[in-house]
C-alpha cells in the first residue's frame, strides 16, 4: 500500500542549495532577476513535492460510502503534473481511472485527489499508474481497477531525443480489468469516447 513518505530533514534550507546551483551554472545569484530565485524555486519545490507527506488513509477515511452499484464508475481526463525521477523534469498530461465496486464507493472528488496525491513527488509514469490502481483496490476492494496515463515528458521533449509530439501512455488493470475481456474493452471504449 502507498503511504505518505517519510524523508529526513535536511539541515540547509533549499534556497541555499539553489544558490549554490546557480553558482555551479556560471550564474550570479545576485544578479536583479535571480535575486529572489532561490526563494521562489524553494516555495515550487515544496508545492510540486508535497504529495510526498500526503496520506492516504486520512484522504480515503472519511470518503468511503455503502452501496450496492455494481457497474463501471470512471472519472476520465484527469490533468496531472509529476516530476521524473531521473531529469527532475516534469512529465503532464492526462489520467482515466475507473473500478467495478463490490459495496463501497469512493467521494468522486478522491480519485483526483488521489491522483494528485500520488503525482506530486518524484515519480515515473509506469510506477505512478500501478500505484493509483493499487491503491483503489486496497481502500475499496473492487471487483476490479483500471487506470491509463497519456503523458508528455519535458525530458524526451526539452533534451535527449528533443521529440515534442511524443505520448506514453501506461495502463494498470486489477481484477476483473484483466481477467474479463468484456470488462477491459468497455473501459478503453469509454476513455476512447466510443459507446459500448
Amino acid at each position: 500500500m502507498v503511504k505518505k513518505q517519510r524523508t529526513k530533514s535536511v539541515s540547509q534550507p533549499l534556497s541555499g542549495l539553489v544558490e549554490q546551483l546557480l553558482v555551479k551554472l556560471g550564474e550570479d545569484p545576485k544578479r536583479e532577476g535571480l535575486v529572489k530565485t532561490p526563494e521562489r524555486v524553494e516555495r515550487s519545490l515544496r508545492f510540486l513535492m508535497q504529495g510526498m507527506h500526503e496520506d492516504l488513509d486520512k484522504l480515503f477515511n472519511q470518503a468511503r460510502f455503502s452501496e450496492h452499484y455494481d457497474e463501471m464508475v470512471l472519472v476520465k481526463e484527469i490533468e496531472f503534473f509529476s516530476t521524473c525521477e531521473h531529469h527532475l523534469l516534469p512529465f503532464f498530461g492526462k489520467c482515466h481511472v475507473a473500478y467495478i465496486p463490490d459495496g463501497k464507493i469512493v467521494g468522486l472528488s478522491k480519485i483526483p485527489r488521489l491522483v494528485d496525491a500520488l503525482s506530486r513527488r518524484l515519480q515515473v509514469q509506469e510506477r505512478l499508474t500501478v500505484q493509483i490502481a493499487e491503491a483503489l483496490k486496497n481502500y475499496l476492494n473492487p471487483k476490479g481497477v483500471g487506470v491509463i496515463m497519456e503523458a508528455q515528458h519535458l525530458c524526451t521533449m526539452m533534451r535527449g531525443v528533443q521529440k515534442q509530439n511524443a505520448k506514453m501512455v501506461t495502463s494498470s488493470m486489477l481484477g476483473t480489468f484483466r481477467t474479463d475481456p468484456k470488462t477491459r474493452m468497455e473501459f478503453l471504449s469509454l476513455v476512447n469516447g466510443k459507446t459500448v
